[in-house]
């Protein structure tokens, strides 16, 4: 088991490496596919994917690479009007299709587009900016770094649960050491690329606190996966990872890193 999972590991972080330097239309199209396998695992589990030919799950899917299309066009300005169009389709279907659908999976519809879609095509935005070749790097380091380090000060010093009915592994000091954790990572990458970037006045200090502020907004992404996974009493979302489960079981931490990374390098820099 433990192979496996480092063997699949590895392999994410190899295509991730690869995608990221490419960036572009490499990276876009990346993306758009993760959150396509990402919807269907939670909109299976939410039983909006209710079958072979779900008319709700379909207008989501076709919803995310509208989004996609849109935005690796140069339209952002105009991605606010897909979600409200894709709401309205959605209701269409709600409508035309009662009583097939209830108004939790209308909502758990729209819920994934946005959840994983639009938060998911911040990593493409980052890559965009000035420095983003570096930038976009932080989403990275600040939810898997922070996972890993939390786990090492939590297995060391891990005394107070920090969500025990949701996550009982989970310590608060574990927590403090994942940001901490992060935060060093930011620091070491931006005192190693300094010397090639344009933006920024102190770019170890800057990537420091951006990293560590992913890093805790990235243990509430995991919390939060699981929280909807308690909910609907499933172990994984899926199998496509060995060792690793779903896209969802491996993103979790990513899907809400991103925008954060994304902002606060917009406000910085």
């Amino acid at each position: 088991m433990l192979k496996t999972r480092l063997i699949s590991g590895v392999v994410l972080i190899l295509i991730a490496l690869a995608a990221l330097m490419a960036g572009g239309p490499v990276l876009g199209v990346l993306m758009l596919a993760v959150s396509l396998i990402g919807m269907f695992e939670l909109y299976r589990v939410t039983a909006v994917q209710d079958g072979l030919k779900s008319p709700l799950a379909l207008v989501g899917y076709a919803a995310a690479v509208l989004y996609y299309v849109v935005l690796m066009n140069g339209g952002a300005a105009y991605l606010t009007s897909v979600l409200a169009m894709t709401l309205i389709a959605m209701m269409f279907v709600f409508v035309f299709s009662h009583p097939r659908y209830r108004t939790a999976q209308i909502t758990a519809a729209f819920f994934g587009l946005v959840y994983l879609a639009m938060m998911l095509s911040c990593i493409y935005r980052i890559r965009l900016m000035i420095d983003g070749i570096f930038t976009v790097w932080l989403v990275f380091f600040a939810a898997w770094g922070c996972d890993s380090f939390a786990y090492v000060f939590g297995r060391l010093f891990g005394r107070h649960k920090l969500s025990p009915v949701l996550s009982p592994k989970k310590t608060v000091e574990g927590a403090v050491g994942g940001v901490a954790g992060a935060a060093a990572l930011g620091a070491a990458f931006a005192a190693i690329a300094g010397p090639h970037m344009t933006a920024g006045y102190a770019p170890v200090a800057e990537y420091a606190l951006i990293c560590g502020a992913g890093g805790m907004i990235s243990m509430v992404g995991d919390l939060a996966a699981s929280a909807i996974k308690r909910e609907f009493q499933v172990k994984d979302y899926g199998k496509l990872i060995p060792g690793h489960g779903g896209i969802l079981d491996r993103f979790d931490s990513v899907i809400f890193t991103a925008p954060v990374i994304y902002l606060l390098a917009c406000l910085i820099f």
